[in-house]
């Protein structure tokens, strides 16, 4: 039979064959989008969405077969030709049919051939503003669509030109198109912003040059909704994630936005803590300190320490707080300022992580006494400058002294001896520490923490499996740092411990048994005769 009988009035014969090709386990392929096609070409399918959509069941077995078929070469190489059901696609009523159209765009810019402008066909039919449309006016699922769509046009040099017109007073610019819709239209373009700003550095680049960053300044400045500023902070949090945020970043007033926030005790706790995330997030970065000068970094590493002084805090604020500091100490020159500015902020870190009356706290404080000592960065950065490194001894030396255990041996037991979580994180910090040579001979001191990161069978909980590349980690570390000093290599009372670290690194981190057992049948075969 030929596609225009299917256009007529029974649609059943397409439903079925739509239903079953929609449903088809796996991947779709080149193939079988052919051989569908040739069976229903493609105008027969598009007339019946159009006549039919009153039949149950067909309008959503004609989008899912469609969205299948697009998303292979064959199907995408017919788009270009059918631009016109594109744009009354974009228009629809039906949001499943926009939502498909919004889709179909964006299988024409992943798939086209390389001789077709995919930007000169979305621009000679119109198709971007219907984006936008979809953007404001859709539901979840149509604005979701359309801007992955926008995203992918935005990835090539045209398609730029469309998303960034040179004009700024253009009806499409990003910036008038947010000053003129309704508040959930609003979100939805800063969101827009946020994704375009992560394609690539030369998009970020337009997204900066174009002023859009400073619609998301001005939301934080200009209300004092906390879900509107909540909002904001959800989207800065993902820009600050991005590579290449921080040239950008460090240009606008964000920084000075995050420590004002931290700073102001009229702000809700949960808008503090949320800055402190991204401060910590953001000043993570390595190139950090290329783009933000020191003194912008001191500001909010007080604004977090202001915070922490305070007793009667809210918990989350202060794990917030925490782990906010830990991230800054992720690298070198962020580990340096939290040990040497007046007094050391690092001191919060390091007293919480070592109090198990407080357990959110202690795992927060944990895994950033680990980020400061180093356990993230490579092994040549672990190490800090003189300053740094004197307040790191110092402040675990008056942490053990202040404490029942006395001594920092005492401490590191006293973490290792707690649930998996609590260990985990304390094989992390040990990683970090052990390559200063006090901090080995405290290790060193205490049999008892031999055994546990040396024993095998330490780690039998459901989180295990981290808790054992966590401990075989720490153990390498340890052993590394044991073979590097002469000193502890030279003394025969510590050949015991040298053996058992050698042994345990052999090992690997899961042998939990150093006893091979050969394969036993489970059937005794039948005798013979």
């Amino acid at each position: 039979m030929d596609g225009e009988e299917f256009s007529m009035e029974d649609p059943s014969q397409l439903l079925q064959s739509a239903s079953d090709f929609a449903n088809y386990p796996g991947v779709p392929n080149d193939v079988a989008a052919k051989e569908f096609l040739d069976r229903f070409p493609l105008p027969v399918i598009i007339n019946a969405l159009q006549t039919k959509s009153e039949v149950p069941g067909l309008e959503a077995t004609l989008v899912a077969c469609l969205e299948r078929i697009f998303k292979t070469k064959c199907g995408a190489s017919l788009i270009p030709h059918y631009m016109p059901f594109v744009q009354v696609g974009l228009t629809a009523d039906s949001q499943l049919v926009r939502c498909l159209a919004c889709k179909t765009v964006s299988c024409l810019l992943e798939n086209i051939d390389e001789t077709i402008s995919a930007a000169q066909l979305i621009t000679d039919n119109g198709v971007y503003p219907l984006l936008l449309d979809c953007l404001i006016n859709g539901n979840e699922q149509v604005a979701t669509a359309s801007m992955e769509a926008i995203e992918k046009l935005a990835g090539s040099q045209k398609g730029m030109e469309i998303v960034f017109p040179a004009n700024n007073s253009d009806d499409m610019h990003l910036g008038n198109l947010s000053a003129r819709c309704s508040s959930l239209g609003r979100v939805r373009v800063l969101s827009l912003i946020v994704k375009l700003f992560s394609v690539s550095r030369d998009v970020a680049s337009a997204v900066y040059n174009s002023n859009l960053l400073s619609l998301l300044e001005a939301k934080i400045s200009n209300t004092d909704d906390t879900l509107v500023s909540l909002s904001v902070f959800e989207l800065f949090y993902e820009v600050a994630e991005v590579k290449h945020a921080t040239e950008f970043l460090s240009k606008t007033t964000l920084v000075q936005l995050l420590s004002s926030t931290i700073s102001n005790m009229s702000k809700e706790a949960i808008l503090r803590s949320r800055a402190m995330m991204i401060s910590g997030r953001l000043l993570s970065n390595d190139n950090i300190y290329m783009f933000i000068d020191e003194s912008s970094v001191k500001t909010i590493i007080s604004a977090i320490d202001g915070r922490l002084r305070l007793e009667s805090q809210d918990l989350n604020e202060c794990e917030s707080a925490l782990e906010a500091l830990g991230q800054i100490g992720s690298s070198n020159q962020g580990a340096t300022l939290l040990l040497t500015i007046s007094p050391p902020a690092a001191r919060h870190v390091i007293d919480a992580a070592f109090d198990k009356h407080a357990r959110g706290k202690q795992l927060a404080s944990l895994h950033s006494l680990a980020n400061i000592s180093g356990e993230t960065r490579s092994d040549s950065n672990i190490i800090l400058n003189g300053d740094a490194e004197e307040s790191l001894r110092l402040l675990i030396y008056e942490a053990a002294s202040k404490s029942s255990k006395l001594t920092p041996s005492g401490l590191f037991l006293s973490v290792l001896q707690q649930d998996s979580q609590v260990r985990l994180a304390a094989y992390r910090v040990l990683t970090g520490l052990v390559a200063r040579p006090w901090c080995l001979m405290e290790i060193c001191s205490k049999q008892e923490i031999i055994n546990i990161v040396t024993g095998p069978n330490t780690e039998t909980t459901k989180i295990g499996l981290y808790c054992m590349e966590a401990r075989y980690k720490c153990c390498v570390a340890i052993h590394r740092a044991f073979m590097s000093s002469s000193k502890l290599t030279g003394n025969p009372a510590l050949a015991p411990i040298a053996a058992k670290l050698q042994e345990a690194v052999s090992r690997g981190p899961y042998l939990a048994d150093k006893i091979y057992r050969e394969a036993q049948p489970m059937v005794v075969t039948a005798d013979r005769f």
